[in-house]
């Protein structure tokens, strides 16, 4: 009758209508415009609002992974172009890793992580476009992850974060939130070759190994001894779970491997702080925690663990909110949250 009588007031009955519910997709393609708007440059370089408006190839993978996502072609093709334009290295199939506003590319080295994501973007895109040549270049990229940046160390593979600065006297450092496994599962899908499956089941029993402080949690850097495979802290970062280790239980849980502990643990560490403040991060070898809170990213990031682990969730919120206020850093964890959410039916 409610429609019916607004009808004779003059009122469209359709304001009397209960609003749909935003889809995990629609909510994604929404906050991936926001991002598009905010983050990438009219040249196609995302731009890191956090760290003082450089551009890095791990911004341009994972903004090429969503635009390919969203079915966003005219930004997919604006960041492939400057990626290619300005980061690509000349001698191999990887891509600089750093690039200042300034002064252009300051470091010719790679980040293995910003490679793996833009060979995977590449690999969707050309599927979705029909690209071939998008989809022969993500292969080739594939290879040259698993042949230049693969180490054998003991009867163990690692995966080095660049070519060049992790391989020390006597240890070789690691960035245990460079394993993003799904990512793993599409390249060796591309460039079958026996050694990813000993890659990830290696990097999978080091992330088990590689728990550290009170929670027992992956510190963003870890140095694997050549004398003995000690793991520890790597010396010359601080030995917290912060910025970059939130991302293990993302990758984690993104590839369906919830039962992992390094899932879990930051699951059990995010549960029992929620109540009062969620941390930024925590110091592994004293646990202390961040005297402020951590971002929105973050905090789906912790959501998606918690949901993953079984537990209650944190307020809904933090996944489908705007990215208003929020720095590139926090605003890309939200979108890969939203992927993998969609990857894995975690909502």
């Amino acid at each position: 009758m409610l429609p019916r009588r607004l009808a004779l007031l003059g009122l469209p009955a359709l304001i009397a209508s209960p609003a749909r519910a935003e889809s995990p997709r629609d909510g994604f393609r929404r906050r991936w415009a926001e991002f598009r708007d905010r983050f990438l440059a009219p040249e196609g370089r995302v731009v890191d609002t956090g760290n003082g408006g450089i551009s890095h190839s791990e911004g341009q993978g994972w903004g090429m992974l969503c635009a390919a996502r969203a079915e966003d072609r005219a930004a997919f093709e604006r960041l492939y172009a400057w990626s290619m334009r300005v980061l690509k290295r000349p001698v191999d199939e990887l891509f600089s890793w750093r690039f200042h506003p300034g002064s252009g590319v300051d470091d010719p080295n790679n980040a293995t992580d910003g490679d793996i994501f833009i060979a995977w973007a590449l690999l969707e895109a050309g599927d979705r476009w029909g690209r071939a040549e998008w989809q022969a270049q993500g292969a080739a990229m594939a290879r040259d992850i698993l042949h230049r940046l693969v180490r054998p160390v003991g009867a163990e593979l690692l995966l080095l974060p660049g070519l060049r600065g992790f391989e020390r006297p006597g240890q070789t450092v690691v960035n245990p939130s460079y394993y993003a496994f799904p990512a793993l599962r599409a390249l060796a899908l591309a460039a079958p070759d026996p050694a990813w499956f000993q890659l990830v089941v290696d990097g999978l029993a080091l992330l088990r190994r590689g728990r550290f402080g009170r929670w027992r949690l992956p510190p963003d850097w870890l140095a694997w001894s050549r004398g003995d495979g000690r793991l520890a802290p790597a010396p010359g970062w601080p030995a917290r779970f912060s910025y970059d280790a939130v991302r293990v239980p993302l990758y984690l849980a993104w590839a369906g491997l919830v039962e992992e502990p390094g899932v879990t643990g930051p699951a059990r560490f995010w549960h029992e702080h929620a109540p009062r403040m969620l941390p930024a991060w925590t110091d592994l070898s004293n646990n202390e925690l961040s005297p402020y809170p951590a971002s929105r990213g973050t905090a789906a990031v912790a959501q998606l663990a918690r949901d993953a682990a079984g537990m209650a969730g944190l307020p809904r919120s933090a996944r489908r909110a705007s990215l208003d206020g929020e720095n590139y850093y926090s605003a890309i964890l939200v979108l890969l949250v939203d992927l993998a959410v969609q990857d894995r039916g975690l909502s």
